[in-house]
């Protein structure tokens, strides 16, 4: 969701990850080695590309793996300072619209140790159970944002949660106010966010350089989600509910491998994936795929054509046909076909709004940065990247390259960071010591997507998984105005699945509104209409 940190992925190339995976009061089976690699994107997909490391494998079967660890006094010492608090458990009650809901909330954090026994981390999680509820048939959804390096405080507090902060129009000095959220899951399914180590209150216990490596990756990332899921379920004897998963922005590519992780390593079946914004493979975003123009094509349409009144998809049927026909057309003849390249030029220019000789001078391809600075620069503004609907003003309007952030989602960081803090340490009770991280640079900066020719993508186990179990299904949200991960992107690959991966088992639904379409009441409240019909 939310930071606009700067989009650079053509850097991040792929390796086959070498495992050794991470145990959580148990010994965890090592998955063996397989390929990964990733993102564009922000507080889900960060827009940068960090060199790196590489992690833990995660796809296949399970073997055992050696983690280089710390067996000394030292490590064990730094291991309990670090420590974070007992799970403290409450019960809560939100009076809605209708009905109140009452329930068990609890705080807390699951370690994860290596195979020698030795702890790595402290994953923290929130959860949210109903009371008097049938555990045995009452669906748990499990959900985790993206960055890499952001807490799930975005769709806890944003989305799905009992308690909401509207994002909408929201300043950095917005009151951080909680209220009872309507539009929560939590009347048909229970509820369990989790922060990935270095998010949120989530930490590091071990002083190993190595184990940092593999959590700060693509596989081992998912890895580390799949077992804190695992754990969860023994640890409040939920293995036998129907289990979901739900990921936003780089979740995208974290829900996949942390389902088929979960189906292949962990012995847990999972009913449903819910992937919101997602961003599903980073080569439509680097170098010079052509597809990334293709992709980001309607969303400039539906930023442009808004300023004139309320937009949908279906008001985007002719750009999208374009887009996908004589746009890609054009595009593939190149700049060496001056005939083509002024035609779709002078298409796009029509299609965005943006000036004539501006687009004949990018010969009609516009990457997001361009998009933004040029589509309101008469007047000095720039649109958001995650809702471009979204305008702010140009610190730097006359500068002759981009110096500016993100005016739809800079602002949320401040009361958001500070109502997640409040609502945890205040109503829930639990009181970490050290900072609470809502977005975090460091993690983002050192993730390693790895090295290779394949750029991390989840195409290949979303099939794996939809292929082994014929009852697994896939709903995906998007919005709109959305240039992080724009919708275009998700229909092109969801058009290429197998026919076993039909319209009868995967969903796109698009809504007006950005990345966080869910800010808005009434895509937040359609979308929760999808989620709780996939549920039933």
């Amino acid at each position: 969701m939310a930071n606009s940190l700067a989009t650079r992925l053509a850097a991040a190339l792929l390796v086959a990850c070498l495992a050794t995976a991470a145990r959580a009061d148990d010994d965890v089976p090592q998955p063996s080695p397989s390929p990964s690699a990733q993102t564009p994107g922000g507080q889900n997909p960060s827009g940068q590309n960090p060199g790196g490391q590489n992690p833990s494998g995660q796809k296949g079967r399970a073997g055992r793996g050696g983690e280089a660890g710390a067996g000394t006094a030292a490590n064990a010492a730094a291991a309990e300072q670090h420590r974070l608090p007992p799970d403290s458990t409450t019960k809560q009650s939100v009076a809605l619209p209708s009905r109140t809901l009452n329930f068990s909330a609890t705080a807390g954090s699951i370690r994860v140790f290596d195979d020698k026994g030795e702890p790595l981390a402290d994953i923290a999680y929130t959860s949210y159970q109903l009371d008097g509820a049938e555990k045995a048939n009452r669906p748990v959804t499990f959900l985790f944002n993206g960055g890499p390096g952001s807490a799930s405080a975005w769709l806890q507090f944003g989305n799905v949660g009992p308690w909401r902060l509207p994002f909408d129009g929201a300043v950095s000095s917005a009151a951080p106010e909680l209220q009872a959220n309507a539009d929560t899951w939590l009347d048909f399914t229970d509820l369990v966010f989790i922060d990935p180590v270095g998010t949120g209150y989530s930490r590091f216990v071990t002083t190993s350089e190595e184990a940092r490596k593999r959590f700060y990756s693509v596989d081992g990332d998912a890895n580390s989600i799949a077992l804190v899921i695992r754990r969860w379920l023994e640890k409040h004897d939920r293995l036998t509910s129907p289990k979901y998963v739900a990921g936003e922005s780089y979740g995208g590519i974290r829900g996949p491998k942390v389902v088929r992780n979960l189906q292949m390593q962990q012995g847990v079946g999972v009913r449903g994936l819910v992937l919101i914004s997602p961003v599903l493979d980073f080569r439509e975003y680097t170098g010079s795929s052509l597809l990334q123009y293709v992709a980001s094509l309607p969303t400039m349409a539906a930023v442009a054509r808004q300023t004139k009144g309320p937009v949908t998809r279906e008001d985007l049927a002719d750009v999208e046909a374009y887009a996908r026909g004589e746009f890609l057309t054009d595009l593939v003849k190149g700049e060496a076909d001056k005939e083509a390249t002024n035609r779709l030029a002078d298409k796009v220019a029509v299609l965005t709004g943006i000036d004539q000789a501006v687009s004949r001078r990018l010969a009609g391809r516009f990457d997001v940065g361009e998009f933004r600075r040029e589509f309101d620069r008469k007047n000095g503004k720039v649109t958001g990247r995650y809702d471009a609907s979204v305008r702010g003003f140009d610190p730097y309007p006359d500068s002759s390259y981009f110096r500016f952030n993100d005016p739809s989602g800079d602002p949320l960081m401040a009361p958001l960071t500070s109502a997640a803090v409040d609502l945890t340490t205040r109503k829930l009770n639990w009181r970490p010591d050290g900072s609470y991280h809502l977005l975090s640079e460091s993690v983002n900066k050192a993730w390693e997507f790895g090295h290779g020719i394949s750029p991390a993508e989840l195409v290949t186990q979303l099939r794996q998984a939809l292929a082994l179990d014929p009852n697994l299904k896939l709903l995906v949200g998007h919005g709109l105005f959305d240039l992080a991960t724009p919708y275009f992107a998700s229909k092109i690959i969801l058009d290429q699945l197998p026919a076993f991966a039909g319209p009868s088992r995967t969903r796109l639904a698009v809504y007006p509104g950005g990345h966080m379409f869910y800010s808005r009441d009434g895509s937040r409240q359609a979308f929760r209409s999808e989620v709780e019909a996939l549920m039933k």
